[in-house]
């Protein structure tokens, strides 16, 4: 079924760059699993937030399969992983596959500074998910980008500077109902920004 449902998609033009966010408890089986479901859909990232100790396991399985795991931060309300930072200090030393997957949202809502963390994790962010948010703080919510409190020109520039050859995943959890309006204005903000910088 899953080798189908990827034919599927490549037959339609597109290509699988990921999964995620997958949640990984310390269980050898489960992570395997998730590999195994990535290597047969050929996605060459796993987005994820692994529990701690978990993450030995983890880089075990990058080696074994040869893919990318880019553990995501979810912000204010994330034991685990508030930032990037918090991340990237638990895998920079393990195998290079090992790697993040910045929130620009979640990093502002829990007060830090997207760009300085961009810059920070560069050379393990494996992915990213870009977003606007309503407020610097825990309450601060997903709106279209470029209605938010998030520097999204120099998000892009600095991304720009640093040779980001990676994903960069638009992330819009406003409007679940109907979103691809927001997603739109989105996308044509981001469009607009880079014919600009």
């Amino acid at each position: 079924e899953i080798r189908a449902a990827a034919k599927m998609i490549a037959d339609a033009g597109l290509h699988l760059v990921g999964c995620g966010v997958v949640y990984m408890p310390k269980d050898e089986a489960f992570i395997r699993n998730v590999f195994e479901y990535a290597k047969t859909a050929h996605m060459p990232v796993i987005i994820a937030s692994p529990d701690h100790d978990a993450l030995p396991i983890c880089n075990q399985m990058v080696r074994e399969y040869d893919i990318k795991l880019a553990i995501h931060n979810h912000g204010p309300g994330d034991s685990k992983y508030p930032l990037a930072t918090d991340a990237y200090r638990l895998v920079k030393d393990l195998d290079p596959r090992m790697g993040v997957c910045p929130d620009i949202g979640h990093i502002k809502r829990v007060g830090g500074d997207p760009v300085a963390e961009i810059k920070a994790v560069f050379d393990r962010m494996h992915d990213m998910h870009i977003k606007d948010v309503s407020a610097a703080e825990p309450a601060g919510y997903t709106c279209e980008i470029g209605r938010g409190v998030i520097d999204i020109p120099e998000v892009l520039r600095t991304l720009l500077k640093l040779g980001y050859k990676g994903h960069v995943a638009l992330e819009y959890e406003k409007d679940a109902e109907d979103p691809l309006p927001g997603m739109a204005e989105s996308f044509g903000y981001l469009r607009g920004v880079l014919d600009v910088i």
